[in-house]
């Protein structure tokens, strides 16, 4: 018997010493009607970083109201100031002056023929009846062809506007990127098959989603089988610039996402027609004058009564387009890659944000451009400069060509991106980098729409309007 008290008696021990470990962690509790004698504990403020407090939601929603009422109040003066200017008849025409006359549409039906002839050469190439050098000639006068015939067509017909020689334009832009990334992959499969001329392989390419059953959805293309009608529309249609012999396939069409996206794409292309006739047009007419007199606080008054709307209309064309449009797109072609953009709002740094808020993009520069460069023995810096020296060429392309006047105001833009990058890479991180990038995006575009405006008027107008 006193054997087994003494077990007990171990047996409990440990539960002791837990107790008083409990008793040192939580406070002393205290007997029912008795005062509180110590109320004080050792802890920082909430607002201070030692803390380690992060639920802002209440703040986060606060700003959201804010936003949206002073937002409503801009709207409303709108409203009282200029009355109802959203006109749905006079976006028509913007794309067409003459209703029997479609320059842009027939601009675009007119790139077939390149992407017919581009095809055709890989043909010939793939059959060895044209040799290595002779196809990289004609596929760079194809190239060539797709960048200068807009711009011909644009300067020599007087009916095709601003507005539909953009579209016109970027078409044929996206078609210049898309070609290229054909013509290289195809000249990778030949010099894959040369180096393996006993069996065909499929090269560069995703591999296939399987179904739900685990079945391979559909048989994988080999070079140069791939050299189809079928497959180069596909790659033309599909809203990606890189090309594969093998994308990635959805195993369905999901009917609700599609029709979600479709109920977004036009909601949103309404809303976004709506914002610029009522709230930007009368922000950009308004600041015509300061300009022409130079009153450079009325200019930056204007510039920062023009970003707000500015900014949210850009906004809304992100979504529209990266997520409604594109998504809608690769819906209905089963296309499986869905991934448009990144989480480019958390951006610390700007080039952070340049890799991350167009993954198409990104994905052709860094595939058919950068790591070319650096195979080829140039520096990270110089090939980083060169990207983007060629996405300013190609932004100064979309907005002087149609405007039909060269002012570089977005070559310059894009080019100051660089210095930029550097210092807030060097001197601002976290938060501070996210405020810069953000800043950034907020006044760097209306100080250049504003330029391209006021250009514009002066050019059409003369110093008068």
């Amino acid at each position: 018997m006193a054997d087994s008290g003494q077990a007990v008696i171990r047996r409990k021990r440990p539960a002791q010493r837990v107790q008083s470990v409990n008793q040192v962690a939580e406070e002393p509790e205290i007997p029912r009607g008795e005062p509180d004698i110590s109320c004080h504990k050792l802890q920082e403020s909430l607002l201070s970083s030692a803390s380690g407090y992060s639920n802002y939601r209440g703040i986060l929603n606060w700003c959201v109201v804010m936003l949206v009422l002073s937002n409503c109040r801009l709207f409303l003066e709108n409203l009282i100031k200029y009355g109802i200017l959203v006109d749905p008849i006079q976006v028509v025409s913007l794309f067409l002056k003459d209703p029997y006359s479609w320059p842009s549409l027939c601009l675009v039906l007119a790139s077939n023929v390149f992407i017919l002839g581009a095809l055709h050469v890989e043909r010939h190439l793939a059959l060895g009846r044209l040799s290595e050098r002779l196809g990289f000639l004609l596929h760079s006068l194809l190239l060539l062809a797709i960048l200068c015939c807009p711009v011909l067509v644009v300067f020599t017909v007087p009916s095709i506007t601003p507005v539909g020689a953009v579209f016109a334009l970027s078409i044929y832009t996206i078609l210049f990127l898309k070609l290229y990334s054909y013509k290289e992959v195809n000249q990778w499969c030949r010099e894959r098959r040369a180096k393996r001329s006993r069996s065909l392989e499929r090269s560069l390419s995703a591999p296939a989603m399987k179904s739900s059953n685990g079945d391979v959805g559909r048989r994988e293309v080999s070079y140069p089988g791939n050299l189809s009608h079928r497959d180069m529309y596909y790659f033309v249609f599909a809203p990606t610039l890189c090309y594969e012999l093998n994308f990635p396939r959805s195993p369905r069409i999901r009917k609700r996402f599609l029709l979600r996206r479709l109920f977004e794409m036009f909601f949103l292309m309404q809303l976004l027609v709506g914002l610029i006739q009522q709230w930007m047009v009368p922000a950009i007419q308004n600041s015509m004058k300061p300009f022409r007199d130079m009153d450079y606080s009325r200019i930056i008054e204007r510039l920062l009564k023009l970003a707000v709307p500015n900014h949210l209309i850009w906004l809304i064309f992100f979504y529209w387009f990266f997520h409604s449009s594109m998504n809608f797109v690769a819906e209905l072609m089963r296309f499986g890659d869905r991934e448009f953009y990144r989480d480019w709002w958390n951006s610390e740094t700007v080039t952070y944000f340049w890799q991350n808020w167009n993954i198409p993009v990104h994905k052709w520069c860094l595939r058919h451009f950068y790591k070319p460069m650096l195979r080829r023995g140039m520096s990270k810096w110089g090939a980083q400069t060169a990207v983007f020296f060629a996405s300013a060429f190609f932004h100064e392309y979309l907005v002087s060509v149609p405007l039909k006047m060269f002012r570089l105001w977005a070559f310059m833009g894009m080019m100051s991106q660089i210095p930029l990058a550097w210092f807030v890479g060097r001197f601002m991180r976290g938060n501070y980098g996210n405020a810069a990038v953000w800043i950034s995006l907020i006044i760097g575009q209306p100080v250049a729409v504003l330029m391209y405006v006021h250009d514009y008027y002066i050019l059409n107008h003369g110093t008068g309007a």
